[in-house]
């Protein structure tokens, strides 16, 4: 009850009732979901959603619980979202990261994503279940919808050369390691080389520009892409692309079509290390061999280097950038603010996979 005379509890001073996020809704005229959702930045918002949200926590002031995280303490749990659970080199990059966790106090939570555009609501259930940081292996979204996610909570990215002063990041050195890969096969005398790369367009990856994708500089297989054209055409040979889905046998199939043309390449140079075991199959259906077709991999998996595989592949260490990416998203939550980006040397490990370029129908420059 106010007295006369007296005023209310504002006009004595005392500080105003903060405003809630029912009183953001009921302003905006939309669910208290909607409001999460605008400020969770996550998918699913109009923009028509968004503007009026946004201006209702304009005009009351509303100051979402920043501090919740904080205040509860620390979870002692780190998410990671990994894109194929069946691409062993991710899976390398989860043994580093588990490793390098042995004796603290942190427990890790893989978000497993089944197709690409899953990547966001992966890595808004992390958030959602207040894990103390995130690291994202190669997340197909783009750098605005990450930087907005990592203001509000630690944030590490592998397998993407983004310059953020929001997050942190950690990728191989894939120009080096494709400009290796060129040099070994043009040294072995081959001109013919075909470029096996995944499917840009039916893996959905996106960029803040989805129509730049090979010229964006930030995923691996961009810029191998990129190298690689280079590389022929410096030579003044005409670069081949050949896309296929993201799996070994859509890569042999694809590699199969490859090897029927009247002028097959004389060799292979596939995006990853799961397309070159595709190309390797077909090669072996095909009754042909190395001194046929050389095939090269990428990441180096263990089973690159089996006796019976054999496979020439570059070395980046997935357990190395497993283990630099926690090292980096513990700093972060230890408090560093500022940004670090890390490029990890590649080594292509020469084997058996690849020979000289057979002197039939071959091209010379």
């Amino acid at each position: 009850m106010v007295h006369p005379g007296h005023g209310d509890s504002t006009s004595l001073g005392a500080a105003p009732r903060n405003a809630t996020i029912q009183d953001v809704a009921d302003a905006a005229g939309v669910s208290r979901a909607a409001v999460s959702k605008v400020i969770r930045n996550a998918y699913g918002v109009s923009p028509q959603m968004r503007s009026k949200v946004e201006a209702a926590i304009a005009q009351l002031s509303y100051r979402p619980r920043v501090a919740a995280r904080a205040m509860r303490g620390p979870s002692h749990t780190l998410g990671i979202e990994i894109a194929q659970v069946s691409n062993e080199f991710l899976t390398m990059i989860v043994r580093g990261a588990l490793e390098t966790l042995v004796g603290t106090p942190y427990q890790l939570v893989v978000a497993p994503v089944t197709a690409p555009h899953e990547t966001g609501n992966a890595l808004q259930s992390l958030a959602d279940r207040q894990v103390d940081g995130i690291i994202a292996i190669s997340p197909m979204v783009g750098e605005a919808w990450l930087e907005a996610l990592s203001d509000r909570i630690p944030v590490v990215i592998i397998g993407r050369h983004d310059v953020s002063t929001h997050y942190d990041t950690v990728a191989g050195a894939d120009r080096s390691g494709t400009d290796q890969v060129m040099a070994h096969l043009f040294d072995l005398g081959h001109s013919r080389i075909t470029h096996l790369t995944i499917d840009n367009a039916r893996e959905h990856i996106l960029v803040d520009d989805p129509t730049d994708w090979q010229r964006s500089g930030r995923e691996p297989h961009a810029i191998r892409h990129t190298v690689y054209t280079e590389q022929m055409r410096r030579r003044g040979l005409e670069p081949e692309v050949l896309y296929t889905g993201g799996d070994e046998l859509e890569a042999q199939s694809s590699a199969a079509e490859l090897l029927a043309r009247r002028e097959p390449p004389t060799a292979i140079f596939a995006g990853n290390d799961t397309l070159a075991m595709g190309a390797l199959r077909a090669v072996a259906e095909a009754g042909l061999g190395p001194a046929d077709v050389s095939v090269v991999g990428y990441d180096d998996i263990t089973m690159a280097s089996h006796p019976l595989v054999s496979l020439t592949s570059v070395d980046q260490s997935g357990t190395r950038i497993g283990a630099e990416a926690v090292r980096l998203l513990l700093e972060r939550i230890a408090g560093r603010t500022e940004s670090v980006q890390v490029e990890e040397q590649v080594h292509l490990r020469v084997r058996g996979s690849t020979a000289p370029a057979p002197h039939r129908g071959t091209t010379t420059e």
